[in-house]
């Protein structure tokens, strides 16, 4: 019986050695490697499913992370601080557009650098930017633009049936109801 408990004993010591191990690297991973990067400013109409910790990517490459949101009290537009690599550097007429992954995917920032010489310096503001489009927005003007179009498409419809529609289809000698034709 002594055995028995020891071989409890020894499976529950393993069990949670290994949640702890787990618990370290999940901490351990949540610890961005461009936290030491330097930070730049965008202001925002909307950052809807944007997070503290949210990836800024150049290219399809994580370079950065999110570190602060609020709101401006002046103008009521969402203030956004995050970091970009050192080695990453940005001319002066660079973007910022909130997207996501994938239709219901997590959102970050993308920036698209723009052509000008001079850099952006740590701290500054980046002044072209898009804000987080929803997904109840897109699927709304989707739905509007296809029953406008359903609608135009119906209308055309019944103009063009209106003159075959007040006249009755007569069958022929011997024909049945259903194969008749409109003279």
């Amino acid at each position: 019986m002594q055995r028995e408990t020891r071989l409890e004993l020894l499976a529950g010591l393993v069990v949670a050695g290994l949640l702890v191990v787990m618990m370290v690297l999940a901490v351990a991973g949540r610890q961005h490697k461009h936290s030491d990067g330097y930070p730049l400013n965008a202001t925002f109409s909307s950052v809807d499913g944007l997070d503290i910790g949210s990836d800024v990517d150049l290219a399809g490459i994580v370079v950065g992370h999110v570190t602060k949101m609020s709101i401006d009290p002046r103008t009521y537009q969402a203030q956004v601080t995050f970091t970009v690599a050192p080695d990453v550097k940005l001319p002066v007429d660079s973007a910022a557009l909130i997207t996501s992954t994938s239709l219901l995917g997590s959102k970050y920032i993308a920036l698209s650098p723009g052509g000008a010489d001079a850099m952006l310096k740590p701290g500054a503001m980046i002044a072209q930017t898009q804000g987080a489009i929803s997904l109840e927005q897109l699927l709304s003007k989707f739905i509007f633009s296809l029953t406008s179009s359903l609608s135009s498409e119906e209308a055309a419809l019944k103009k063009a049936l209106a003159p075959s529609c007040g006249k009755q289809a007569q069958p022929q000698d011997g024909q049945h109801p259903a194969q008749a034709q409109v003279p």
